[in-house]
């Protein structure tokens, strides 16, 4: 509760300095009382262009002049140290108070609705994320995209949008990302200006300020997922088919190592949540990410995130640091939010080691490239292996490779599962279990296609009837049980 009321106190502190900044530099010196603004009566029309509404999201141009206007007096009224202390009820109920007195005193005229519409402005820029604030409470929106203060983007339905969110300075932004950064203990400004952090909900963000960002800083959000997403979800929704679905189910009880693998935006993390469904309750999970994002519903998960160095550059904690600390913590399966170095190394002795189960994604455009891939970055980890060892320790721990597409349509796809079934010389050898065929373009817009099965006995069958599963698994390819296994 007290690191609670440092933020609010923290973040009431910077508002109060902003508004009279802003102040000073509209009028030059401070002066005793902003001039109250007119504000446009509720019959007035709208003005044609600034302020005209895009896709019919515009807040009206009335509440946003009132909000100028009513604003510094507001932020003059507030007593910090006992704001801080306010439960946010109590603090909302106290600042719909202060802001119908100001809208008295200046003589602007707002129905109760406008002013309840004011009243949570004010608190989003003061609590919350201020502009922000209705495109997280949407849930249509599954990406927000800040590009400076004049231009944000979401993304619905796979596809991206600009918005008439606007801010109201560069500094502005600055003041949301290090709102941001704060909650989570980290930091951003020129002297570290790449961050990933999350918000409260488990939404991921990545924020790149100036010097780095010319245009003024850019915040990036995925928005947290508030439904659960599981295989038959995604197999109603079209993302697999059911056959599809039922073989990443018995993949997962059976314990494979899985690789997915996609671009950015996929749906990579989705799919990882909604296999790491069918992990056993009874077994000890270790999760590793930059920015924590996994969503497991097992009651024995043990969470671990990394660190960024300090103002000194010391303390730093990497993903590699952390998988080699969970193997001394006895998982039974490791998951890694995403592979991007060194740690690839690491990982792969952990799946080789009697972790099985573990699961991890990478980003690659197809499962060859991300066998590919993962070679490289056991490179960059400063193991000088022969090419054909690193590949035979990648065989013996990768099982099986999921890739995922987000196609032009805008929906999530899984396009290809692949089996790593062994080498012959220096090569992985591969067999293709499903793939995504296109057929065509609906009236709707949205590809047509079907999950076709490769009718091949999948490799891991032997492992299927250990855990009691292969005549599942066989229906599931529509392969015949009697066929001897590779």
């Amino acid at each position: 509760m007290l690191s609670q009321r440092n933020v609010v106190t923290d973040v009431l502190n910077a508002l109060l300095a902003e508004t009279k900044a802003a102040t000073q530099q509209a009028h030059g010196t401070t002066p005793p009382a902003p001039p109250a603004a007119p504000v446009p009566d509720t019959t007035a029309e709208p003005e044609a262009n600034d302020d005209a509404p895009k896709n019919g999201r515009s807040k009206p141009n009335r509440l946003r002049a009132a909000k100028q206007t009513v604003q510094p007096f507001v932020m003059e009224r507030i007593d910090v140290a006992v704001a801080s202390s306010l439960e946010p009820a109590e603090l909302e109920r106290q600042i719909g108070e202060m802001i119908g007195e100001v809208l008295i005193e200046q003589k602007v005229q707002l129905n109760r609705n406008e002013q309840k519409q004011l009243c949570r402005l004010l608190l989003n820029d003061m609590l919350g994320l201020g502009p922000l604030e209705p495109l997280l409470a949407d849930e249509t929106v599954t990406d927000i995209m800040v590009n400076g203060p004049n231009q944000v983007y979401v993304e619905r339905g796979g596809k991206l949008e600009l918005t008439d969110v606007e801010f109201r300075d560069n500094a502005h932004v600055m003041n949301i990302a290090t709102r941001i950064v704060t909650r989570v203990g980290r930091r951003i400004d020129e002297s570290s200006p790449l961050v990933d952090a999350r918000l409260e909900d488990g939404s991921r963000v990545n924020i790149i300020a100036p010097p780095l960002a010319i245009d003024g800083a850019s915040i990036s959000i995925r928005k947290f997922a508030k439904k659960k997403i599981t295989l038959e979800v995604m197999a109603r929704q079209n993302n697999v088919s059911e056959p599809l679905a039922n073989v990443l189910k018995i993949a997962a009880r059976c314990q494979l190592n899985v690789l997915i693998s996609g671009g950015t935006g996929s749906g990579k993390t989705t799919l990882l949540n909604a296999m790491s469904r069918l992990i056993d309750h009874g077994e000890r999970i270790v999760t590793i990410e930059d920015a924590a994002e996994l969503q497991l519903q097992q009651p024995h998960v043990v969470r671990l995130e990394t660190r960024p160095p300090s103002l000194e550059g010391l303390g730093e904690i990497t993903m590699r640091d952390l998988v080699k600390n969970a193997l001394r913590m006895r998982p039974d399966r490791i998951i890694l939010g995403e592979i991007r170095g060194a740690e690839a190394m690491d990982m792969l002795q952990a799946m080789n080691t009697g972790h099985d189960g573990s699961m991890c994604t990478l980003h690659a455009n197809s499962p060859r490239e991300a066998l590919t891939r993962l070679e490289n970055m056991v490179a960059m980890s400063g193991f000088k292996l022969p090419a054909k060892a690193v590949r035979t320790q990648i065989s013996d721990a990768v099982n099986l490779i999921v890739q995922i597409s987000r196609m032009r349509d805008g929906k999530r796809r899984i396009s290809k599962v692949s089996e790593v079934v062994g080498m012959e010389g220096d090569v992985i050898t591969t067999q293709d279990l499903f793939a995504f065929e296109f057929q065509g373009e609906g009236p709707d817009g949205q590809l047509t296609g079907s999950f076709r099965s490769s009718g091949l006995r999948p490799y891991f069958t032997t492992r299927a009837e250990y855990f009691g599963l292969a005549d599942k698994l066989l229906d599931a390819m529509g392969c015949n049980r009697e066929a001897p296994g590779q």
